[in-house]
């Protein structure tokens, strides 16, 4: 007798019904096993409930059944196509009905007759294109049917009738990978009646707990092998446990100059615990702009002062890293540490100073750009690794820094908002904290949203400013004119504005074809207000802090997505005075005005950010298929968020436990474990 879990592994071909034929048809879009056939899912069903008319949509696809109640009217037109139209009564509607190409209905069709449609329908025309069309009221039809993609001669009816031959023959050897107690924590059908179910539901309700059931398994599965991932990876990467007191951290907090927020004591709390535990932190910080993510690391640098340890916080810039420098030192420096800033422009004899001042432990904290990294830069006893906004560094780079101490503990912080559902997804196996709140008193940036045509008030209200002291930013989406795009450009933009102020400010230009040491210089001269507006592409999104600047105007905003041009916002606002983005855009497209209109409802990156998501999917979020994202057969990440949480949850208990690694029960879970090569290691690198 051959084992259960194989017979699903039998070639299509062992289907009685299925010829060679069709199973080259099938190899063809990656069909070859009986088990790839039967999680072929639908990706659409064909909805045949009768609708009322009142509560359809527009465009959407309906049934309704009505009295004929006008005679067809038979139209040819380009040779051999052609339309017959006739009026329906439904209730109390009277709906147009539009068939193409279907001359014999008119025949068959009798005034007061009862019929049946099925069709796209059109709310403001009260008219409905039929795509099937009953005479009488249809009394078998099923709710839904499935609709396949297929491919060559393969047809969807073909795909049904494949699918429900391998239903019927082999459905029994589905086996259930989750355990009893999970089926009935969550109230989930079996798996083999989730698969019949997904294929041929008898019933929406019937429909929607075959997909819940199968999206669970789907996320579950997954987030074990992101557990199992975190759990080897801390377990073989032994870090240092830091001994250093809560009354001493406290005291410390004591002495800020302002008090913490409670979702900064709430992450504090969570990294405390990682940096007294024997294993390597793997934190991921995420907070939003201006959200005091630099509070939280210098109250990291202090605990791991006190245990004897060195820091490092590498940053992308030179610019942030002195600004990050200064903020250090104004909360470190009372306490004794020595703070240092080590960059490229530290040079000669004063970095030969500084390098061996490290290697002895004379210096405890010192923030970098890539200059940490170089191979002369040694430590005394490095505890803890900071890495501001680390998607810009690269994973090598990271790495180098890591390799400079006996397992220190790192910290990623990023003040790019990513909505949980990718956190917990993207970065799994990674401990993520929050920080989604705000310091009291914060004064909230005032977003407009204008059309090209209100530019000579936007020109005049940033005079005003500028008058008034401050400075402002305009951001273009592009450097240089382009044919593919009707976009306004930085360069023109740039002679635009001299043109306009006729020298009466003094304007800048900064973009990506700069050099490095060109853009630090034109960022240091509108920091110290040498500079009163400046024209830039995105590259001024990170990092950046000019308390005086008060405007940022951001051309053809419809361009840029949610997260970005909130990322684009966070850079004024960071003073005491009143703050205003303004939103220059004419979007064509609904997305486009739909994220206008967003921008100015809401400050809050987080929120901003799921919107973002929904509005482009997780592959677009992250950047074209560099998303690392995994694809789902059927779990979609922004609408099953709440699921995707709760596997989440289970998986990390479920590895926790001694019970999982022994219990029978949890057998075909540790199988599929082992199959993905966790467990031997192989994917711990």
């Amino acid at each position: 007798m051959r084992n259960v879990s194989d017979v699903l592994q039998q070639p299509v071909t062992a289907i009685k019904g299925i010829g060679e034929e069709t199973a080259i048809a099938l190899h063809d879009m990656g069909i070859d096993t009986i088990e790839q056939l039967l999680y072929h899912f639908p990706f659409r069903y064909e909805d045949y409930r009768i609708c009322a008319l009142e509560e359809a949509k527009h465009d959407e696809k309906i049934t309704i059944v009505g009295k004929v109640y006008s005679e067809p009217t038979l139209t040819y037109y380009q040779r051999k196509k052609s339309r017959l139209t006739f009026r329906v009564l439904v209730d109390r509607f009277l709906v147009t009905a539009v068939c193409f190409n279907q001359p014999y209905l008119k025949k068959k069709l009798a005034l007061h007759e009862t019929v049946t449609l099925t069709g796209k329908w059109d709310k403001h025309r009260q008219t409905i294109t039929v795509q099937q069309l009953h005479i009488g009221e249809m009394k078998q039809q099923k709710e839904i049917e499935p609709v396949y993609s297929t491919r060559g001669d393969l047809t969807v009816k073909g795909m049904r009738r494949f699918i429900a031959l391998a239903l019927q023959q082999y459905g029994d050897a589905i086996v259930d990978p989750l355990p009893c107690e999970l089926l009935q924590t969550y109230r989930l059908v079996s798996k083999r009646d989730a698969i019949r179910a997904i294929h041929m539901p008898l019933s929406h309700e019937q429909l929607k707990q075959a997909r819940r059931r199968l999206v669970y398994e789907e996320f579950l599965l997954f987030q074990l092998k992101m557990q199992a991932l975190k759990k080897y990876r801390r377990e073989q990467s032994p870090g240092i446990a830091h001994r250093f007191s809560d009354e001493q951290l406290q005291s410390f907090i004591q002495s800020l100059p302002f008090p913490l927020t409670n979702a900064q004591q709430r992450v504090v709390r969570e990294i405390v615990q990682d940096l007294k535990s024997p294993y390597r932190m793997n934190r991921l910080l995420q907070g939003d702009v201006g959200s005091g993510k630099t509070v939280v690391a210098a109250i990291v640098l202090y605990a791991v002062y006190v245990s004897g340890y060195q820091g490092a916080l590498m940053v992308p810039t030179e610019i942030l890293a002195e600004q990050h420098a200064e903020s250090l030192r104004a909360l470190l420096e009372p306490m004794g540490i020595r703070v240092e800033l080590l960059t490229s422009s530290v040079k000669g004899k004063r970095r030969k100073q500084l390098l061996e001042q490290l290697a002895a432990g004379d210096v405890h904290v010192v923030v970098g750009t890539h200059a940490l990294i170089q191979d002369d830069v040694n430590f005394a006893q490095l505890g803890v690794v900071i890495t501001d906004e680390q998607h810009r560094f690269g994973v090598e780079q990271r790495r180098i820094l890591r390799e400079k101490g006996q397992s220190p503990d790192v910290l990623f912080m990023t003040a790019t908002p990513i909505p949980r559902t990718l956190a917990i997804t993207a970065f799994g196996e990674m401990d993520v904290s929050v920080i989604d709140e705000m310091p009291k008193g914060r004064k909230k940036i005032e977003t407009y949203w204008v059309k090209h045509d209100m530019l000579e008030r936007v020109f005049q209200f940033i005079a005003k400013q500028v008058e008034a002291g401050h400075q402002a930013y305009v951001i273009c989406p592009l450097i240089e004119e382009s044919e593919k795009l009707d976009v306004q450009n930085a360069i023109d933009v740039h002679a635009m504005l001299t043109h306009y102020y006729k020298g009466r400010y003094r304007i800048g230009l900064m973009h990506g074809r700069l050099s490095s040491e060109e853009k630090e210089e034109v960022m240091r001269a509108f920091s110290v207000n040498d500079i009163h507006i400046l024209v830039s592409t995105t590259v001024v999104e990170v990092g950046v802090n000019v308390p005086n600047a008060t405007v940022m105007v951001i051309y053809d905003a419809d361009r840029f997505g949610l997260a970005q041009l909130h990322q684009l916002r966070g850079r004024v606002g960071r003073g005491q005075a009143q703050s205003y983005c303004i939103l220059v855009a004419d979007p064509k497209s609904e997305t486009g005005k739909e994220r206008m209109r967003i921008m100015t409802e809401t400050n809050d990156g987080f929120v901003l950010s799921e919107k973002d998501l929904e509005l482009r999917g997780p592959g677009d979020f992250f950047g074209t298929k560099q998303s690392g994202m995994p694809e789902f057969r059927l779990g979609d990440l922004i609408h099953d968020y709440r699921i995707l949480e709760v596997a989440r949850q289970d998986a990390a208990r479920l590895i926790d436990s001694p019970a999982f690694w022994r219990d029978e029960k949890y057998a075909l879970l540790r199988e599929h474990l082992q199959q993905s090569g966790i467990l031997s290691g192989e994917k711990l690198d």
